[in-house]
C-alpha cells in the first residue's frame, strides 16, 4: 500500500501544487478504501484512449484516458484524465448519447456534441490492452464490439484543467472540446499518435486498428454536430 501511494505521490508531484501526502494523509486514505463503497466509480467499464481539441481554439490538443460506465443503453458518462497512471489528474467529463437521443435536443444544444466516426474509423480511438498476458486475439475482438457502439455515439465533452497549458491546478471556466473529423485538421496528427501508442506496453497500433475497423459500419452525422469545424 506504502509504495502504491508514493508511486501516485511520484507521479503527481511534478504537475500538481502542494506536497506529498503525509502519514497521517495516507493513513485515513486508506481506511476510506478499506471502509467505504465507491459504488458510482464500480460502474467503469472501458477504459479508452483518444485526443480532444478545444472547441475555442482547436490548434490545441490534448490526449486523454476515457473511463466509461452505462447509465442506460442510450447514455453513458467517462471520467477523463490525462494519463492512466496513479498520479493522473482528474482533468474532464464526457457524456455520451445515442442518436435516437440526439434527434431531440435543440438546435444550439446539438452544436455541443461531436460525433465519433473518424476517432473509430481512422484508429484514433483505442481501448488499450490491460495486459500483454490478455491475448491479443480476444482482446481486439472485444475492443472491436466496443468500437461497434461508439462509433453510433454523439460526445459532449467539457474539460476543466487546462493541462496543455501547464498548468498545475485547474484554473479558469471549464473549456468546450471537441473531436477530430478529419486528419489535416490537425498538423502531425499521425505522429501524435504514434507517440501516444509508443506509451503504452501492448496491444496499441492505430494503423493495424484502422485497417480492422474497415468494415464498421458508420452513422449518417448530423449537420449541427461537430460544430466547431463549421464555423
Amino acid at each position: 500500500m506504502l509504495a502504491a501511494t508514493s508511486a501516485k505521490d511520484e507521479a503527481a508531484a511534478p504537475n500538481v501544487e502542494g506536497c506529498h501526502r503525509s502519514t497521517k494523509s495516507t493513513v485515513l486514505e486508506t481506511g476510506a478504501a478499506l471502509t467505504q463503497d465507491f459504488s458510482p466509480l464500480k460502474s467503469v467499464c472501458a477504459h479508452l484512449n483518444a485526443f480532444h481539441v478545444y472547441a475555442s481554439d482547436p490548434t490545441r490538443i490534448v490526449e486523454t484516458n476515457h473511463y466509461c460506465g452505462h447509465l442506460t443503453e442510450d447514455v453513458r458518462q467517462c471520467l477523463l484524465y490525462d494519463s492512466p497512471s496513479p498520479g493522473a489528474r482528474l482533468i474532464g467529463i464526457e457524456y455520451m448519447i445515442t442518436p435516437a437521443l440526439y434527434e431531440t435536443l435543440d438546435q444550439a444544444e446539438r452544436r455541443l456534441w461531436h460525433s465519433h466516426v473518424f476517432e473509430v474509423k481512422s484508429g484514433m480511438l483505442v481501448m488499450p490492452q490491460p495486459s500483454a498476458l490478455v491475448p491479443q486475439a480476444a482482446w481486439e475482438q472485444a475492443e472491436h464490439a466496443e468500437m461497434e457502439e461508439v462509433i453510433k455515439l454523439y460526445g459532449k465533452v467539457y474539460h476543466l484543467w487546462q493541462v496543455d497549458r501547464g498548468d498545475k491546478l485547474p484554473l479558469g471556466e471549464p473549456q468546450l472540446m471537441t473531436s477530430i473529423t478529419a486528419a489535416e485538421q490537425v498538423p502531425r496528427l499521425e505522429e501524435k499518435m504514434d507517440q501516444r501508442d509508443a506509451r503504452f506496453d501492448s496491444g496499441v497500433d492505430w494503423r493495424r486498428k484502422r485497417e480492422l475497423r474497415k468494415d464498421l459500419q458508420e452513422i449518417e452525422v448530423h449537420p449541427d454536430a461537430d460544430f466547431t469545424w463549421k464555423k
